[in-house]
């Protein structure tokens, strides 16, 4: 497959002039044609243009799913500046390290996150911190609702907004703006496109450096994977877009196809199954627990999924027993695929045909190697059926992280004429080829789709009154796919630590789905020669035992 020379925002340009009437997004019924995905990304490129926003300038998205998103996603890149991608949810903590790192002059911010951005807003290089109203999003009906002075109306409103005085609105400043002017210099294949911040196989999050090419790339060989035509899908986008996952397969593969995306602010039940029923999906991108609790619901509720002829599944291992119950409610194909923030992200698949094999990682996707390596000697390669760590080299391989020579310097290796990326992961590749992932050599924790990073956790649970050393693991969590556990040691004087006094430390330092769900006290962790402390054992440990406190 050829490197791609057009930017990804040629992708929009190209869906709006071959399908304008064609529905880009639906935000809960509020409906955006491509023609005016367009426009609107023009009048928000020059909005930015005016806040000083240039070519190469990080700019920060704070924000939930909404069409907001899509569209200052692309404003960004159009004028040739750097998307970087924030969890709306975390901690003014976690924001802080991302925002200084990563040097971003503006923020947009979904008004609930406003003021934690502030909060850390003196030590980033932020000059313009940015108010989004999402519920400005809505359909005119569902935004008229929020003011009844009834309770629901007032939760609803709430949930969605918060007061940010002294903050400029982002809804006024594109209104003040024209549209940019055509004139404008555009991005290039080889400029950064996005930092998505990634735990890697260190567990302290820093930027994966993409750029266009590897964005554009990587939508071009899901095409040719799936086979989908152009203007004829209906994606569901119910996987957050600060998620990698869920950037390139429901804002820039999407896009490439013209597709209608089908935009949820969070995964819920009811909402996805009240969309299905208004504007049936036919290809639905996901991570296990979702494709669960769908088919759960439509057979509960009697809503057909039929239409959903193609769905993919990542983040996590897929259970044979969720891939048939899902193929047998939709007559569709669920597969499994697999990548890193580091492939942009995604490197393997299953075939979209009869040809998939449920429980493995597929196959190489186009244009993309494998190579499975001796762990303890790379420069050995294993045999067909042996364990191995799995190298991965293709258009979509990332260049580094961002300002962290070092650490990529660990991960891309220069081979028989080829960068590989060390994933750290341990496969087996079958001898027809399949390649089956057996365990992880890193640590991160994927908790319903989440990176958990534990060197975090474990940063801030050390300075919990109670307890002296912590050391956070994942365990087999049923739909979560992975529980985090913290395995703690008491502080001298200290007889017990509650796991509810644990969460309510975590609360505003930590996102909901890394605090620990369980908690095991140990007389002291098991520790290297070097004072490493070795989650793999205590792992064993837990597993091991019982007694542990849940939550």
């Amino acid at each position: 497959m050829p490197a791609p020379t057009a930017p990804v925002t040629q992708a929009l340009e190209d869906a709006a002039a071959a399908h304008p009437a064609r529905v880009a997004t639906d935000f809960l019924g509020a409906v955006t044609t491509y023609a005016d995905l367009a426009r609107k990304v023009a009048h928000a490129a020059e909005a930015l243009r005016r806040l000083g926003v240039r070519r190469g300038d990080r700019v920060a998205l704070v924000l939930p799913n909404c069409t907001t998103h899509v569209v200052a996603f692309y404003a960004v890149l159009r004028l040739g500046a750097v998307v970087v991608e924030h969890n709306p949810t975390y901690s003014a903590p976690e924001l802080r390290h991302q925002l200084a790192d990563s040097g971003a002059v503006v923020a947009l911010v979904w008004q609930k996150a406003v003021a934690r951005v502030l909060e850390v807003r003196e030590d980033t290089a932020l000059r313009h911190v940015v108010a989004v109203d999402i519920a400005a999003d809505l359909p005119a009906v569902k935004r008229a609702a929020l003011h009844l002075p009834v309770a629901s109306a007032r939760a609803s409103r709430d949930a969605l907004r918060s007061p940010v005085p002294g903050v400029p609105r982002w809804e006024r400043l594109v209104r003040r703006a024209g549209p940019l002017s055509p004139e404008h210099p555009r991005p290039t294949a080889d400029d950064v496109a996005t930092l998505q911040y990634t735990g890697g196989t260190t567990g302290t999050p820093k930027g994966a450096v993409l750029r266009h090419r590897h964005l554009a790339v990587n939508a071009e060989q899901g095409r040719a994977w799936t086979g989908h035509g152009s203007g004829t899908e209906t994606v569901y986008a119910a996987l957050p877009f600060f998620h990698a996952f869920g950037l390139t397969l429901c804002l820039t593969y999407a896009v490439l196809i013209a597709a209608t995306v089908v935009i949820f602010p969070k995964f819920d039940v009811p909402a996805v199954l009240a969309a299905q029923r208004r504007r049936p999906a036919t290809f639905v991108p996901g991570v296990p627990p979702m494709f669960e609790r769908l088919a759960e619901g439509a057979a509960r509720e009697g809503v057909d999924l039929s239409s959903v002829t193609h769905a993919i599944s990542g983040a996590m291992a897929l259970p044979s027993t969720t891939a048939a119950s899902w193929e047998t409610l939709t007559r569709g194909l669920l597969v499994e695929g697999y990548g890193l923030t580091e492939t942009s992200p995604v490197a393997l698949g299953s075939p979209m045909s009869s040809a998939r094999r449920p429980g493995t990682l597929g196959l190489p996707f186009p244009s993309t190697y494998i190579t499975v390596r001796d762990p303890e000697h790379p420069d050995r390669e294993v045999a067909r059926g042996d364990r191995g760590e799995l190298w991965i080299s293709g258009p979509q391989v990332f260049d580094g992280y961002w300002q962290r020579p070092q650490e990529t310097a660990s991960v891309l290796v220069e081979l028989d004429g080829r960068t590989w990326l060390r994933t750290g992961d341990i496969v087996v590749v079958e001898e027809d080829g399949f390649v089956r992932l057996v365990d992880r050599i890193k640590e991160v924790i994927i908790s319903g789709g989440y990176n958990v990073y534990p060197s975090q956790v474990e940063d801030h649970l050390r300075g919990m009154p109670g307890i002296e050393d912590v050391a956070v693991v994942g365990v087999p969590g049923g739909d979560l796919g992975e529980r985090v556990v913290a395995a703690i040691v008491l502080a001298e004087g200290a007889t017990k630590v509650e796991l509810a006094a644990v969460r309510a430390w975590s609360e505003h330092h930590l996102a909901r789905y890394a605090h620990p769900r369980e908690l095991v006290v140990l007389p002291e962790l098991p520790r290297s020669q070097i004072g490493k402390v070795l989650r793999r054992v205590v792992r064993e440990q837990i597993l091991s035992r019982g007694g542990h406190q849940e939550g």
